[in-house]
């Protein structure tokens, strides 16, 4: 996605106050409200103010709705809020600023639930897997390092003028607050041309904010997408979203622990798009994420549809986790020359590092293909091997489906190789110790109870 036109700034320039519209026309949570209303939240310059939203009502997001500077959110568990559609200056978002704050702390029994106003919560058929694109999506901005110029950016989705949709800063341990048990349905809507907004954005996100427990379902443009900063996560989901699962830039350094994604049949695009600076592309601080036990779906069928892109000198460490049905293998940039910036450094420098990890049905189960100019590949095959990097023919998991037929179990099935061969854990009380490789144990599948994939049917 590129930074979009001028033209929304109109949206913003209105500087209406902010609109809390419901049956009576009372605020939320205020006197005279009634329980069981459909609340509109109408984006103005005034933000949302320090308020709760309760699992009581519905709540409509009409425009760009911000929690400003010094705000906070707090969304109460089973609260569901819906989108309303429309495309550039009819979209909708929650943009949490920086210096603002959400506490949307969900439960499995009760997630919190963001969608679109046409989704009805009561049927499980009244949307396609295809509905994606209906609304806009969720973007938390914060005060951590990035490797802009100038330490601070736009974030994508918002017009440059917008000052509340600028991130980044020099608080790496930044608190923007919780989402926990969240669920994000059917976004990405289209911004301008090209150009739609991620599931959950996270921008400049420092590492006192906690991100666990958060599925991205039937996106339009990627799943996740960080842009530097310092967050760290846990147990997310990225499912049939339309581009990217997950995509980092602008020297993202945060520690992360289970994930899964997977695409329709034929949709996508790479499982995770990993990038590194930007003008310069040796910006510092480098993008080195550290990634224990992701287990990443591919459609099984779209052409050169690849696993893992790192480009822009990008760096990452990836551990035990699983890649599977994808047609494109591993891309690791490689510029004339030697040319300043490119991944192929990172990995020879020891920031870009793949571990214990195994590839499933990956390139009919080879690695040919490395962007750039040279035209063999031994660096990373070298690489491969030598860090316990295995490459197997045979089914490790469960059970591998698209369909809404419960054929879906990404748990590894017995005697998989999945079970064994796990590198241990770092001494960091951030990670879980998982003897396996992947993101699911034996009879573990942290997917099922709050997920839409599991309300669809599509675990086993």
């Amino acid at each position: 996605m590129k930074q979009i036109s001028k033209f929304l700034f109109a949206l913003f320039i209105t500087g209406s106050a902010l609109s809390l519209a419901s049956c009576d026309g009372n605020e939320p949570d205020g006197p005279g409200t009634e329980e069981g209303e459909e609340i509109v939240i109408t984006g103005s310059a005034a933000g949302v103010g320090n308020v709760t939203w309760s699992a009581n009502n519905t709540y409509l997001l009409d425009g760009f709705v911000f929690v400003n500077s010094g705000q906070t959110l707090t969304i109460e568990p089973g609260t569901v809020i819906k989108g309303m559609p429309g495309e550039g200056e009819e979209a909708s978002a929650l943009i949490v600023a920086r210096g603002g704050k959400i506490m949307a702390e969900g439960t499995a029994e009760k997630p919190i639930i963001f969608t679109t106003e046409e989704d009805d919560l009561s049927s499980t058929t009244d949307l396609p897997l295809d509905a994606n694109g209906r609304w806009g999506g969720v973007i938390i901005l914060g005060n951590a390092t990035i490797n802009r110029t100038g330490g601070t950016a736009s974030i994508e989705g918002i017009p440059t003028q917008e000052v509340r949709g600028q991130y980044g800063g020099n608080s790496d341990n930044d608190n923007s607050g919780v989402f926990r048990y969240v669920s994000i349905r059917h976004a990405g809507t289209l911004i301008g041309a090209n150009n739609e907004i991620n599931g959950l954005t996270m921008g400049g996100v420092g590492s006192g904010t906690t991100i666990e427990y958060v599925e991205v379902f039937a996106n339009q443009d990627d799943g996740f997408e960080w842009f530097g900063g310092t967050v760290n996560t846990k147990y997310l989901v990225s499912a049939f979203c339309g581009d990217d699962m997950f995509d980092y830039d602008q020297g993202w350094r945060g520690k992360n622990q289970f994930w899964f994604g997977i695409y329709n049949q034929n949709a996508g695009g790479t499982g995770g798009e990993f990038d590194g600076g930007a003008n310069p592309d040796d910006a510092t601080p480098f993008s080195i994420p550290s990634i224990y036990n992701a287990t990443i779906i591919g459609s099984g069928s779209k052409a050169g549809q690849n696993a893992v892109m790192l480009v822009d000198n990008a760096g990452g460490k990836i551990y035990n986790s699983i890649f599977a049905d994808f047609t494109g293998g591993i891309v690791v940039e490689d510029l004339a020359g030697g040319t300043v910036g490119d991944s192929r450094q990172r990995l020879e420098t020891g920031d870009l590092l793949f571990s214990n990890n195994i590839f499933m049905n990956v390139n009919n189960n080879t690695f040919a293909g490395i962007a750039g100019v040279a035209a063999n590949q031994d660096y990373l095959l070298t690489h491969l091997n030598a860090n316990n990097n295995r490459i197997v023919q045979n089914s490790l998991l469960g059970g591998i489906s698209r369909a809404a037929n419960k054929g879906l179990n990404p748990v590894p099935a017995s005697g998989s190789a999945a079970l064994t061969g796990a590198a241990a854990k770092p001494s960091d009380n951030f990670f879980i110790t998982a003897n396996y490789v992947g993101a699911f144990g034996a009879n573990n599948n942290w997917l099922k109870g709050w997920t839409y994939l599991d309300k669809l049917g599509y675990l086993q």
